[in-house]
């Protein structure tokens, strides 16, 4: 068996498990043994173990939301509307494992764990902005990535927590923060803009 489809199958069958024993030694050994996988087949797919299918799992999540966002209609939205369907896109991609995210979560609020979560949120909203067709090579390229990030992580809290008919409320809460960020840059352009106009050679 190749390792894509290795991989593949053992996180399937590993994902149930989560929301009972976490993103676990425990979680992958059922999986495997759920599949007839050995301990060698386990070791190809993730020589890291559960850290390694977690973050796999987690590339699947991204490649899903890629994949939504190129087949809407790029050219007739704006960058802010791109970067509000990708963050959807998202969002419903892991909406079948919600409580799988929810453990991901936790996994990643260990201190031991805080290298990989810091590397995991940049590496998710960096694919946002790339998605998106914006990839600045100025400073903002990193004030956009920590901006984008604070967004996601909001909204991910709110979302693991929205009951609402398909997760409505979290798309709102969403547009807010969003509205937020525009209305911020919109505000530092304009008194950018002022403080430019303004001589101070003359008194």
């Amino acid at each position: 068996m190749d390792i894509a489809t290795l991989r593949a199958t053992l996180l399937e069958a590993m994902l149930p498990h989560v929301p009972f024993d976490g993103w676990s030694a425990q979680s992958l050994k059922q999986a495997a043994s759920d599949v007839g996988f050995t301990p060698v087949d386990v070791l190809r797919a993730f020589p890291e173990g559960e850290a390694d299918a977690l973050d796999y799992y987690m590339d699947t999540l991204d490649e899903a939301m890629i994949a939504d966002l190129q087949s809407q209609p790029l050219a007739t939205m704006r960058l802010h509307e791109k970067v509000r369907a990708a963050l959807l896109a998202r969002f419903h991609a892991a909406a079948p494992h919600r409580e799988a995210v929810r453990r991901a979560l936790a996994y990643y609020a260990l201190p031991i764990h805080a290298t990989a979560a810091a590397k995991r949120l940049y590496k998710t909203v960096d694919n946002i902005w790339k998605a998106a067709g914006d990839a600045p090579t100025d400073f903002s390229f990193y004030t956009k990535r920590m901006t984008l990030a604070a967004v996601y992580s909001s909204t991910l809290l709110f979302w693991l927590n929205d009951d609402s008919e398909g997760q409505k409320e979290s798309e709102r809460f969403l547009d807010r923060r969003l509205q937020d960020v525009l209305t911020f840059h919109k505000t530092k352009a304009k008194l950018k803009a002022r403080f430019k106009s303004l001589s101070f050679g003359k008194i």
